[in-house]
């Protein structure tokens, strides 16, 4: 394509994400399926269902039909999601609960977390009139006159409950986000128009995402209507949109939302985009109708041409057209007689555009109706599959089909044989007048995912056990669906697309199948996140650890980790050095024997440690702190800042020349506490570390570590000979010291960047001791105190994860032996275990992930986000009944708490009045919060329990009208903060 086809290919918003709840579908998956099922998902009631206020002789009318779409489950909420009280929950119109939750499902199902999202976020959105505060809280004559009384200075609680202006705000309150935020209602159009204005603030640059929908839930629910042949709902309960027998609709309840993108942005992001909106008009009929309800044919005619022309779409490019569709008498044929004049403006050719309305489906959702029109459009554009309409037998002749552009399908079909992308329209029309038609097409076609190299860690999390057991298995199915996403795409989604909640889960997989039968096995690992993430600390193993050719697969197969390594090697070479990966990883790699010898083995160490921390690092995990085995240590030194890499290098090797040189020794560990070893301690054998409480090592010559070995044995302590070539940390390396303080002399130190412990002080670094270089020469001497050092890190850092960054498992090992049972993770595996070092490392990230440690997850190149299942809500019933119909209605209120038990009355009278202050007061809270209050918490202030402006106004309220006392917000909000100073 020329820059001009291409940038106008990126034209256009993109939708990313999409939610709803519909009758019979409780997601947008299985409202896809009831379409193109052709299901009917109309409600039918029994007498005994039915919850409306007709008498026996309504009910008994042969026009009286028991018939309406409903919303499952409405009663229940997940309040503490959204950070709502439970009376702030059962107050609040469920319409809005409902859209609170398919808000946050549509940027699940696009792969974002609202809280990590950079930019502003509009939302467009209205609902229906919130019947629920009339039928539900508006219970008696004297509720509505106090609520009237007090309207806009009082009764907050119930006001913002029911105030239809906080549909949109709401969300943006309670997803922290920071664009637009507006009410849109155009009644039956309401949804779309949304859409279209959610659309413009993307275009000028007021939103950088958008989301844009409406909801309806009218109570009761289950109810009837009286119908009138000819009029607007159907005397069957059926809704045939084109049909020649169609006599009207049948409404119901629905809820939907999609979010909006500019497509540019979407492609660049790697999004998912379903369809794209590449063109949309509103307007009204004016006048020009014959009443305030009906419909026009010619502003309806512009209204298309309008939406087409912005897009750029000829008429005859166009293959579906999703209508308003009621299958009214008089709205049916206005709406094709508005949509033929559109499209025969650019053409003459008939039958090649599918109309369709999926209110044959659901019935007439109201403020909801638009955005599932869209809802279903988009889908229908990305698929290539058109739903059929339901109940379509025979076209309305006043249609007049067979010389229009257009068809109804009663089936499901392929898309119409077009030339071009697949292009739909959508149409919703408002009571009143104001109308909207959006123009989608499909989505430019995207490279296809990079295979992502194996194995992958999937992290999955919820709020709780059961929730998490839910995830898993939702998305256990996913994987196994024929249209599964790509591997890499499904951890792109999981890792930087969702909120990661406290109980969790990770998986490592090689693919798909791996992932899915991972997820479901009983034995997969799970676990709790504490609330504040867990530090990580990077442990660093010493000399002893190494193994021939150790993370050999990791320098072949991870850059990373290969150009850190090259260049320890590269100013390993200017030292006069031996080549390092010649050594390691060359065609004859060091053998056992070899990797041993001190000259070797300690620049490897070092290399192979400092090249895993920089991998590590590269996968999102940074130490908050470290501590180093003996030259352990150097390698935290580097990463901290206290040493240059260059002279670090120049350190190890001369340090493991200088060693390499001395006479040979020995080192052996024993099982005893240092005070008990110390005495046993004969000539040149000294202690060289103290691992842990009850193990220590020694070292000296060869002859008198085997005699203290025998001698030992043979008092049944038990002791084990380490493969080491000298007597590190003991008197045979008092020769060295004088060389090691003079190249310590030559070198620049600076205090540490990152904070670690010392094993040579068994205690934190300090500024001035890394910069001494006698420091450095006694580093080689005196003993490791490992055992020390990890007591003073868990001293400070209780609850860091530790993570050994070298071959082996050796530390972790004395860290679990130490107590306490830390999260404890290792690199490497052991030298001979048949494992992979990618998978270790990949089990060890998703160990430190499940314990809660701070990971920040890389991006995955080329993976793209994908919509997966989303996280369960974990509803409970917030809910007032509505009055008995044929008892008297009672006030709307919940039924307060029991109040906490009065304390044990006082001798005096002080006491005794304080008993009662704490009491009433406690009341009070219980029964504006709408749960109990927590023992313990009298000093807490409210603010820190949880408690808004709008409840402590009315807490001062209540309390002035108990108490007598002219008690107010401020104070309440100031100096009388807390229940004890109350």
């Amino acid at each position: 394509m020329s820059d001009e086809d291409s940038d106008s290919a990126l034209d256009g918003v993109a939708i990313i994400g999409m939610a709803g709840r519909f009758p019979g579908a409780p997601d947008v998956a299985a409202f896809q399926a009831n379409l193109l099922a052709g299901r009917d998902s109309i409600d039918r009631f029994t007498d005994a269902e039915l919850e409306d206020r007709f008498g026996p002789e309504e009910r008994a009318d042969p026009a009286f039909v028991r018939a309406r779409g409903i919303i499952q489950d409405v009663e229940n909420f997940d309040a503490a999601f959204f950070g709502m009280k439970p009376r702030e929950a059962a107050l609040t119109d469920p319409q809005h609960r409902v859209f609170l939750e398919i808000c946050w499902q549509a940027f699940e199902d696009a792969g974002y977390d609202p809280a990590r999202i950079d930019g502003a976020v509009g939302v467009f959105a209205g609902a229906s009139m919130n019947t629920y505060f009339l039928h539900h809280l508006a219970q008696d004559r004297a509720m509505l006159d106090r609520f009237t009384s007090q309207f806009q200075v009082g009764e907050y609680a119930t006001l913002m409950g029911a105030l239809g202006d906080t549909l949109a705000t709401r969300v943006s309150y309670k997803l922290n986000l920071r664009g637009p935020s507006m009410g849109v209602l155009t009644a039956c159009s309401t949804g779309l128009v949304a859409a279209a204005q959610a659309v413009q603030s993307l275009l000028l640059h007021q939103s950088d995402m958008a989301l844009a929908g409406g909801v309806s839930i009218t109570f009761p629910q289950r109810r009837g209507y009286m119908a009138e042949d000819g009029a607007m709902c159907a005397p069957d309960g059926v809704c045939r949109p084109f049909d020649a027998a169609a006599n009207g609709t049948v409404f119901s309840a629905g809820a939907g939302v999609v979010l909006l993108k500019r497509l540019t942005d979407a492609v660049a992001d790697g999004d998912h985009v379903y369809a794209v909106i590449k063109g949309q008009a509103v307007n009204n009929d004016g006048a020009d109708k014959v009443g305030f309800t009906a419909p026009s044919v010619g502003p309806q005619a512009e209204l298309v041409m309008t939406a087409q022309a912005v897009a750029g779409f000829e008429p005859r490019s166009v293959g579906f057209v999703e209508c308003h569709g009621t299958a009214t008498p008089l709205g049916d044929p206005i709406e094709v007689a508005g949509l033929t004049r559109a499209f025969r403006a650019g053409t003459d050719d008939v039958g090649f555009c599918a109309l369709g309305s999926h209110k044959g489906n659901v019935g007439h959702m109201d403020a909801a109706a638009g955005v599932a029109g869209l809802i279903k459009a988009a889908l229908a554009v990305q698929t290539g599959i058109i739903p059929g309409t339901p109940h379509f037998k025979r076209a309305n002749a006043e249609l007049a089909l067979e010389t229009s552009p257009f068809f109804v399908n009663a089936a499901p079909i392929p898309w119409p044989a077009i030339r071009g992308p697949r292009r739909a329209g959508v149409t919703a029309l408002g009571i009143g007048g104001t109308n909207a038609h959006l123009c989608l097409e499909q989505a430019p076609e995207t490279a296809p995912s990079v295979a992502v190299e194996a194995p992958v860690v999937l992290p999955l999390s919820a709020r709780s056990a059961a929730g998490l057991a839910a995830a898993r298995a939702a998305l256990a199915a996913r994987l196994r669906a024929p249209d599964a996403p790509a591997l890499g795409d499904v951890a792109q989604t999981l890792r930087s697309g969702r909120r990661h909640f406290a109980h969790r889960s990770a998986v490592v997989a090689a693919s798909l199948e791996d992932a899915a039968a991972r997820l479901g096995s009983p034995d997969a690992a799970t676990g709790e996140a504490p609330a504040t993430p867990r530090p990580v600390v990077f442990m660093f193993p010493g000399q002893g650890a190494q193994d021939p050719a150790m993370a050999g697969a990791l320098f072949r197969e991870e850059p990373v980790f290969r150009a850190a390594v090259e260049t320890c090697a590269a100013a390993l070479r200017r030292t006069g050095g031996v080549d390092l990966i010649e050594a390691l990883y060359g065609a004859a790699p060091g053998n056992a024997a070899s990797i041993r010898d001190t000259y070797l083995a300690q620049p490897a160490i070092f290399a192979v440690e400092y090249a895993l921390a920089q991998l590590w690092m590269d996968r999102g995990v940074r130490p908050a702190a470290m501590i180093g085995h003996s030259i352990g240590e150097l390698v935290a030194a580097t990463l901290s800042g206290v040493i240059g890499l260059e002279d670090a290098i120049q350190l190890v090797a001369e340090r493991g020349r200088l060693m390499s040189a001395l006479p040979g020794g020995s080192m052996l560990a024993v099982r005893l506490a240092e005070a008990e070893l110390v005495p046993l301690l004969r000539g040149e054998v000294a202690l060289a570390a103290v691992n842990g409480p009850a193990l220590c090592v020694v070292a000296g010559p060869n002859d008198a570590i085997a005699a203290l070995q025998r001698a030992l044995e043979a008092r049944e302590i038990g002791c084990r000979l380490l493969h080491t070539s000298h007597a590190f940390h003991s008197p045979m390396m008092d020769p060295i010291l004088p060389a090691m303080r003079e190249i310590s002399g030559r070198m620049r130190f600076a205090p540490p960047a990152i904070p670690y412990v010392s094993t040579l002080t068994g205690d934190w670094i300090g500024d001035g001791e890394c910069q001494d270089p006698e420091f450095w020469a006694q580093h080689a001497r005196a003993p490791v105190r490992f055992a020390q050092g990890l007591a003073a890190l868990r001293a400070r850092m209780p609850e860091a994860a530790l993570l050994e960054v070298g071959p082996g498992r050796t530390l972790v090992t004395l860290a679990r032996q130490a107590g306490g049972r830390p999260v404890a993770a290792a690199s490497l595996p052991e030298a001979g275990e048949d494992a992979s070092p990618r998978d270790t490392m990949a089990q060890a990230l998703a160990q430190l992930w499940v314990a809660g440690a701070e990971v920040t997850w890389p991006a995955i190149p080329g993976a793209r986000r994908v919509s997966l299942p989303p996280t369960p809500f974990e509803r409970t019933r917030h809910w007032i009944d509505a009055p008995a119909s044929a008892a008297p209605p009672a006030a709307a209120v919940i039924a307060a708490i029991p109040p906490a038990p009065l304390p044990e009355t006082a001798p005096t009278m002080l006491d005794q009045r304080l008993a009662t202050a704490h009491a009433g007061i406690v009341a009070a809270i219980e029964s504006l919060s709408g749960e109990a209050m927590p023992a313990g918490d009298a000093e807490t202030s409210f603010l820190e329990l949880g408690f808004d402006s709008l409840l402590l106004t009315q807490l001062a309220q209540q309390l002035r009208k108990r108490f007598a006392i002219p008690l107010t917000f401020r104070q309440l909000s100031g100096e009388l903060c807390s229940l004890a100073k109350l």
